[in-house]
Formats: C-alpha cells, structure tokens, sequence
C-alpha cells in the first residue's frame, strides 16, 4: 500500500517503521522541523517496552539503552518526604526519542519530509492522522469531543537530576500548587507544576509573561530545586484537552495517538497510548487484505482498552484538582491516598510493592480506632469504627438480614428496604415490618441495621425479578404519593401531589417506625433519601416542581423535618441513604448533594450512604465496579461526614483500599453473602 502519515510525533514515526518493515510505501508529513519538539520527557511502564521490545527490537535496543530508570517515588508534603518503593518506570528524552525513531524510520526507506503543511489529504491508499490532539486532518465526520481536563498546568524542565518520581504540594496564600517531576537523561528533569483554575488567576499568573512564570515557580519550589533552575520550552500554561472520538476511521482515514484520543498527563501514558495504536494498527493491517476490516479491527482492538486508560486518567486528573480537599490528612494516608488515585494501584498492589509503607499505613489506621495497643494491626477492613456511642466490629456491611451473611463476617447487616406505609412499598412483596432475627444476628457478631423507606412515585411496581420499575396492572395497584404529580417514567401511575395533611401524615409514619425499630432492639437506622423515592422526589428539581414552603429554593425542608421526627424517636446511629447527585441535566448536582449532605449531617445523621442517579426513570448514571467511591470521597472530605459507600465492590481489597485512602469510612459489599465470605476467607 501506499501510506501518508500527517505527523512525525512517536505514533506517526514508530507505525511508519513498522509498516516500513511490511514493505508498504510510507510517506511522513510534519509541519515542523526535525528538531523541533515541545516538552521534555516522556514517561514508559515495563508493560509497554514488552510490546516495543516485540514490535521493532532494534527501536527497542537503542531507546532502553537511552533510559532515566527509577523505582521509587517520593511524595514531599507538609514538610515531610515520605518515599514509596517498587514502582518500576523509565524516562527519556521526547527530543531524543523522536531523533531515535526519525532515524530507524529513514534508515528503513519512510520518505520523511519536515516542514509541510498539510491543507488537503494526500492521495494515498491509507491517510494516517497522527497530528495529536489538535489535529488538522481529525474532521466532524469522527464525532470529536475536545474539553479541557483538569488543572491548569506548565511544563518545565530542570537541571535538577532526580532519583525518583516527585511529587510535591506547596501551600500558599492563594491557594494550593503541585509538581510532578522525574528524570529523563543524566542531566535533566521533567518539573511540570499544576493549580486549580482560581488559584492560578489568584496568583496572577494569568498576567504573567513565561519569564517571571517561571520565577514564580522557581521561588516556590526552591527547597525542592536545591539552587538548581527551571528551563523553558515554550513552557505556557495550558488547559490538558480529552480528546474522544466516537469513531476513529472513515473511508481510507484513520485516527492515531493524540488526534484519536489524550489521557490525562498524571498517569503518564499518553506516548505509550499513540505507540501501542502504531502496532495494532500495523498488526491489523498485516492480518487483512481488505483495508475496511484491517481498520474496523485497529478500533474494535484498541478503543476499550484507550477508555479503561481515559477512566484512570479523568479520575487521576479529577484527584489533583481536589487535592486542597486531603491537606488535612496526615502523611502516610496523604501518600496513600495519591498513590490509588486512578485506580490502577491499591493496597493489595502496593503491599506487594512496597510492603513497609503498608505495614505504616495499617498500623496508623488501627492507632485511630478501639484496637488494643501493641496487637499486630490487621487490613484496613477489619479495623473498629466508633460512630457516636456506636463501635462497628469492621467495615463491612451486608445488604442482606441472613444469619449467613452476619457469621461470613460483616460487621453489619442492613435489613429492608421497610415501607413506613402500606401506600409506601414499592412492590406489593416490600414488608412494613422486619422479619430479621435481631437476638441471632447479635449471637452471631454482626449489628442490625434497618433501611425505612417511602416508594413514593416509584411505588406499585412489579417486584424486581420480573423487571424494574414495571407498574402493576390498575386493579392491584394502590394510589401513590409524591412531592409533585411527576410519574416515574413513561408508563408509571401519577402519584398525587402531596397536601399538608398528606405531609404530615407520612411524617408520623416515619417516626413511629423509627420508634418501633428501637423497641425491637435495632442497632442502626437508616433514613432514605435516595433513589427517587418520596423524600428524595422533594431533593430534586426535576420531581419536585412546588411552590410553596416545600418546593423551589426550600427542597430540602420537608425531608428534613422528617429527619428531625426520626432523630427525635431514634437513640442509636442514624444513618442517611441520600442522593448527592442526579446524573442527569438540570437535576440535583453534586456541589448541591456535598452541601445537601453538610445539613443532613447537621440535622442529626451520623452517616451518610451515598448514592446516585435514578431520580428519573431518563437518568444514565454509568454503572460500574466502584461509580460511587469517587463521589464518596468528595462527600466524606468536603462536607466533613462519614460515609458508606457500595457501587458493586466485590474486593478485599476494594474496601482496604477505599477506606485506608479515607474516601469512605464503611463499604457495601454485593448483596449476595458469599462476596463476604470470600473477603473473610482471603
């Protein structure tokens, strides 16, 4: 074939070696000169030289030989250095990588040709867009989608060599700032400095020129620079850009590297990305003579796995614009805590890496707690929670009543949902009463919780196993009630909007279930607020369309009067299942849920059990393993509230992770008992 590649970065150069190699005519076509490049180093795992090593060993050889390696990485925060050890990575110079890669390319016979501009598409069999993430060639017909991700941030060198992966976070009076720095070359370090938004304007760095940006910076991070500078490169403060694209080819075009897709720069993995693409494309192209399937291939091939690496990413770069959020922790949960940003690391991984942090980290953990001093301190898991007057045995908690589940191990077992109301059940099996065994759940170590709920709209329902949320036919169905004549999707009865005596009435039903619950000896009462039942119908904008004192700017005073009758008749631990946000446009947002949260807290809840989304039969939250721990962790630290938070977690290690880095003080596991059996048994 005949194959242009607009762009001669480290994607458009390695997949014209490649196909080089396959014999095909390859022509490259960059605007700039061969030495011109922007940044400094670029970052690669073990994993990815595996792939390169197989690919093009000759490639491989010359750029491992080229290498910065370090193992640890150190994290400098309140004054203190904290280093973790076992993370394997290499370094080299992206001037100095793309030197390596223009050479085996034209020792191979690729027409590289520099300083071309590319306003039409070559006449080639294959056009190859690997112009990054502004690219020229990328159209509308791949449906792209560039936003700004993330801080602000500037990309420096120094000419301080480091022996590790630095972090390190700076308080100021305008707010906080963060370097991420590694070494590249026997000379040189990368030193890319990063703040949030209004900080950077506080700071006035929005007026200043790249000169005294970068002695800003320099000022800042002096302790850290040791006299040693920071170097430019048309080093200007950017905004990162996501790019994604709902198809990465069209006709004989096709998407590579940064015009396909970016990562965020925090997991380093945007070099490896675009080269990783330059093989599976070539792989695709030398497994089908038919060009259509060879590309259809390429994307099916390497879309998922660019979307786990873009979930990472958008988590990682969601983390360091937060990071002011975790300034109170202390130092180990701190390190912690950024190490298992993304997702990619947890304490399981980083015990097998660095097992004295760990051993640090569990002992530190159990120091907070009713442990006995000097017992050997166990998973984070198994660590005592006191909550007012209440010790939980461990943090794990069964959605599920069954003696089973309280001797597999779970610290408590949450019963119910329980209606307050016959006209409050969701489905004409949902009991007003609980049949749990308090007396036996006790014998068997665990506490009994207990989920009072009103269905409100989402009431009269055909029990789950048969679909959700399915009406019941007319003649078995009962009238329903809501915060506003608002029915939960297309086919859904219309509740009536409920009047005083209606308010009141409900109300009193809550209360006198709370009292009864204490009565039967109950540990923890739970209240929900969540999952468009009736008091979470009043939390949102797009149920509750009132107005009067219960609607419009006054939402949350009816399920909060309801939360002070309940705490008026409940002695014990009461916990709250509340929706923080709708995940849906012009619903409950979570900036709302974290101060919605603040005043349930106030009102007397001792825990908050966070949940999302299905506040509107139209909602799309996107369900997967842990959806809810990344919420759980703004809720907790920036309303300053406990919380327990499920999502699908299934792990030991979920939970060691989730609780040790302080995103949830309490995890559910799946409802099914033998999720916690299998955690009690690893």
């Amino acid at each position: 074939m005949k194959v242009a590649i607009v762009g001669a970065g480290p994607a458009g150069l390695y997949l014209a070696i490649l196909l080089r190699k396959a014999g095909h005519e390859v022509s490259v076509l960059e605007r700039n000169a061969p030495d011109a490049t922007f940044g400094w180093g670029v970052v690669f795992s073990e994993e990815t030289l595996g792939a390169l090593r197989d690919a093009d060993p000759a490639t491989h050889l010359e750029i491992t030989d080229s290498f910065a390696r370090w193992s640890t990485v150190d994290i400098r925060y309140r004054g203190k250095l904290l280093r973790s050890r076992g993370h394997t990575f290499s370094a080299i110079a992206r001037k100095h990588l793309l030197g390596i890669l223009q050479r085996r390319a034209a020792d191979l016979g690729a027409d590289l040709r520099f300083g071309v501009e590319v306003d039409e598409l070559p006449q080639a069999d294959l056009v190859v867009a690997a112009d990054g993430a502004n690219s020229r060639v990328r159209t509308r017909d791949f449906r792209a989608s560039v936003k700004p991700q993330g801080c602000k941030y500037v990309w420096f060198g120094t000419d301080l060599v480091l022996d590790s992966f630095t972090f390190s976070f700076k308080e100021t009076e305008f707010g906080l700032f963060q370097a991420h720095a590694y070494p590249f070359d026997e000379n040189t370090s990368t030193w890319i400095v990063e703040c949030a938004e209004p900080v950077w304007r506080r700071a006035g760095l929005d007026t200043m020129s790249e000169a005294e940006s970068i002695a800003f910076c320099e000022k800042l991070f002096a302790d850290d620079l040791g006299g040693h500078r920071l170097m430019s490169n048309r080093s200007l403060w950017l905004d990162f850009p996501l790019v994604r694209c709902a198809s990465w080819h069209r006709g004989n075009v096709v998407l590579l590297g940064d015009a396909a897709h970016t990562a965020h720069f925090s997991i380093g993995s945007g070099t490896k990305l675009a080269m990783e693409d330059a093989i599976a494309l070539a792989t695709a192209l030398a497994r089908h003579s038919d060009l259509g399937a060879a590309l259809t291939e390429y994307e099916l091939d390497r879309q998922p796995m660019v979307e786990r690496f873009q979930q990472a990413a958008g988590e990682s770069a969601a983390y360091f614009g937060r990071t002011a959020t975790y300034t109170g922790f202390e130092p180990v949960q701190f390190a912690f805590n950024l190490l298992t940003r993304s997702g990619r690391v947890s304490h399981t991984n980083l015990a097998q890496r660095d097992p004295d942090l760990i051993r640090v980290l569990d002992a530190w953990f159990a120091s907070g707690t009713s442990m006995v001093p000097g017992a050997v301190a166990p998973p984070p898991l198994f660590a005592p929670l006191r909550l007012g007057a209440t010790t939980l045995p461990n943090r794990l908690v069964a959605e599920d009543d069954s003696v089973r589940a309280a001797r597999a191990g779970a610290g408590l077992v949450l019963a119910g949902p329980i209606a307050v109301s016959p006209e409050g059940r969701i489905c004409p099996d949902t009991p007003l009463a609980s049949t749990a065994n308090v007396d036996e759940l006790h014998d068997a170590g665990a506490l009994v919780g207990l989920r009072l709920t009103h269905a409100g709209a989402r009431g009269a329902t055909r029990p789950a196993a048969q679909g959700l949320d399915i009406p019941l036919p007319a003649d078995q169905a009962w009238p329903l009630l809501a915060a506003s004549a608002v029915p939960f999707g297309p086919f859904a009865q219309t509740p009536k909007a409920m009047d005083a005596d209606d308010l009141a009435a409900v109300r009193q039903a809550f209360a006198d279930a709370a009292a009864r619950a204490a009565e039967a000896g109950v540990d923890v009462l739970e209240l929900d607020m969540a999952d468009g039942h009736l008091l979470a119908g009043f939390l949102s904008p797009l149920t509750n369309r009132r107005d009067d004192e219960w609607g419009g700017g006054h939402r949350w005073a009816y399920p909060l009067s309801v939360l002070d009758a309940v705490r008026e008749m409940w002695p014990r631990l009461l916990s709250v299942r509340l929706t923080v946000t709708d995940w849906a446009p012009r619903g409950l947002g979570l900036p709302e849920g974290i101060r919605l949260a603040k005043a349930v807290h106030e009102h007397g809840a001792d825990l908050i059990h966070v949940r999302a989304g299905q506040s509107v039969a139209e909602a799309r939250p996107e369900f997967r393993r842990g959806y809810l721990t990344t919420l759980s962790d703004q809720v907790r630290n920036q309303a300053g509230v406990p919380t327990l938070v499920g999502g699908y977690l299934t792990t030991p290690d979920e939970v060691n992770t989730i609780v040790a880095a302080g995103r949830a003080d309490l995890c559910v596991l799946a409802p099914e008992p033998s999720p916690i059996e299998a955690v009690v048994l690893s």
